[in-house]
């Protein structure tokens, strides 16, 4: 039996809020026996996601087809331009609302394709954790043949899982409040033009010799949306929360970590600042507000949620407050052309984990998109 003491960002999520969901749909067919046998080949490196959490401890003894795997055929056709409510509405509860296992994926054989929805609680990894499963897990699918698969698992896609590597913690699993039930909410897409952002970007370069992301500018455009659209819902004050991947600085962690890597960024604006400031003043203020990380300075992270944690301070370990201001996800980087699995790459991805108040950046060929939901 394998067994680990999930991390202090890992602990935000043990009451299993935010599971990362998405369906991807293939116009051409895709066959599951391979797929099959890569799940439970893939059991051994990526166990955790195929255990159980129980107080503090991911455990896994054995993988289990049916706790983790189905497969539905159906004579209807899969509809891409369906609305965006109405697809949410039709598809977030095919998998199981609280899952055996810290992963499922549900298939579904439409007559014009299939589509795939891969459920990881959040537990478990971050977003790069379930895109990384989810790109091996193609690429050892398809249907080609690869010399040496077991020993190409083992070294080009093993992941570790040294969840307390930089700070020893065992987290003794205090209760934590449920979310509250889903409020009524909108789903908007928004298309924004790669190369508008840039001349923004460039603007305020050049006017005040600032440097920002896009990802500054487009949780700009967001946290205005979230005012203008709901008037008076935030009240004086409103937070934007912005989740960091810190792999790329905590070289402890590193590409191949399989967990919660992230650093929850949370920034405060009065409401009447968001309705009055330019777009470059709000970007110029976000990226001012954005930490410096390295190996200390998550460490002080991972210190004061564990004070949080010790003295029983639930509300303060939401990844965000709906009620008091947004989180913004950037997907951008989703690794899209990773998720082939023998017969192309997804026709159509949509993101299944709806929050009120929060945003995915998305992005095509030209365009960022944002999916916002309020």
């Amino acid at each position: 039996m394998e067994k680990l003491f999930i991390s202090q960002v890992d602990a935000i999520f043990a009451n299993g809020i935010y599971p990362i969901e998405f369906l991807l749909y293939y116009k051409n067919s895709l066959k599951t026996k391979r797929i099959r046998s890569v799940l439970k080949k893939l059991s051994s490196v990526f166990w955790p996601i195929f255990g159980e959490y129980q107080k503090g401890i991911i455990q896994f003894d054995r993988y289990s087809e049916k706790d983790c795997f189905d497969e539905q055929i159906t004579k209807n056709e899969f509809d891409t331009e369906e609305p965006s409510k109405s697809i949410y509405e039709k598809f977030s509860l095919v998998n199981l609302i609280k899952l055996k296992k810290l992963f499922y994926l549900k298939i579904i054989q439409f007559s014009n394709g299939t589509v795939l929805i891969p459920k990881m609680n959040h537990l478990a990894g971050d977003g790069y954790s379930y895109f990384y499963f989810l790109t091996t897990l193609a690429a050892l699918s398809q249907n080609i043949y690869i010399p040496f698969k077991r020993n190409l698992i083992s070294t080009i896609y093993k992941p570790h899982h040294q969840r307390t590597i930089l700070k020893e913690y065992q987290f003794n699993g205090i209760d934590l409040e449920p979310l509250q039930e889903k409020e009524n909410f909108t789903i908007e897409f928004e298309k924004i033009s790669k190369a508008a952002v840039q001349n923004v970007i460039r603007n305020i370069a050049t006017d005040i010799d600032q440097r920002v992301s896009p990802n500054d500018i487009l949780s700009t455009m967001v946290i205005k949306k979230s005012v203008e659209n709901q008037k008076g819902y935030f009240g004086d004050k409103i937070q934007l929360t912005i989740p960091i991947d810190v792999r790329r600085q905590v070289k402890e962690y590193g590409p191949k970590y399989f967990g919660n890597a992230i650093m929850l960024n949370t920034i405060n604006f009065k409401t009447k600042e968001i309705e009055k400031s330019s777009i470059n003043d709000i970007a110029v203020k976000i990226r001012k507000n954005m930490p410096a990380i390295s190996k200390e300075s998550y460490i002080e992270y991972l210190g004061k949620l564990e004070a949080i944690i010790s003295n029983k301070q639930t509300d303060q370990l939401k990844p965000y407050n709906p009620q008091r201001g947004c989180l913004v996800t950037n997907l951008s980087k989703l690794p899209v052309n990773k998720l082939n699995f023998g017969t192309g790459y997804p026709d159509f991805i949509f993101p299944l984990t709806i929050a009120k108040n929060s945003a995915a950046i998305l992005t095509d060929r030209d365009n960022f998109i944002l999916r916002l939901v309020h």
